[in-house]
């Protein structure tokens, strides 16, 4: 910060050397004045009414290169395909009857251990079985199969995109069929 200070003080010229330089620069001006008065009739005759084009009128135009030329327009990137409304409804059927069919199949699990007939055989699910947090517990799976039944449905390829509802009516398929059997093992 000194050092800063330093250089922009000693680069600037003192009051009294400034007095001096504007001085010694108006005498040598008015010198030059004096004598071009007389070389200033020549010198006017020696100049052009008006400034002459740089550019001459004979000139052949400059080809530009390739890499000159504009940029290629760009392509609009691809849309996803959005989804029908008939599919929506269909979609939102398939969710209610998915989570639906999950609650069932928690519902009867519960009441076949409750009934000392049955176990939950799923090891994911054991924590949950004995609480009612298996209601809670069961709705992960088909929450997911919608999202992927959802994300199928806007899928660029058309085959995956003609498929969009195996996985909800695969997942609520399995739910009725467990609580199918965990009512048989109840009764």
């Amino acid at each position: 910060m000194l050092l800063a200070t330093l250089v922009l003080l000693c680069a600037v010229p003192q009051a009294d050397d400034a007095t001096r330089v504007a001085a010694t620069k108006q005498q040598t001006l008015l010198a030059k004045v004096a004598d071009n008065s007389s070389n200033d009739a020549i010198a006017a005759a020696a100049l052009p009414a008006a400034p002459e084009s740089k550019v001459r009128p004979d000139a052949e135009p400059v080809a530009l290169r390739s890499a000159a030329q504009p940029f290629e327009p760009v392509r609009p990137s691809p849309r996803r395909p959005s989804e029908a409304p008939r599919q929506r409804v269909m979609w939102y059927g398939l969710a209610v009857v998915g989570h639906g069919a999950a609650g069932f199949d928690a519902w009867t699990t519960r009441l076949a251990i409750t009934s000392g007939n049955g176990r939950e055989a799923n090891p994911f699910m054991k924590p949950f079985a004995y609480s009612n947090a298996i209601y809670a517990a069961t709705q992960v799976s088909p929450a997911f199969m919608d999202f992927l039944g959802k994300r199928m449905m806007v899928s660029q390829n058309p085959w995956v995109r003609k498929l969009w509802w195996v996985p909800q009516t695969a997942g609520a398929s399995v739910s009725f069929l467990a609580g199918a059997h965990n009512l048989g093992v109840a009764r």
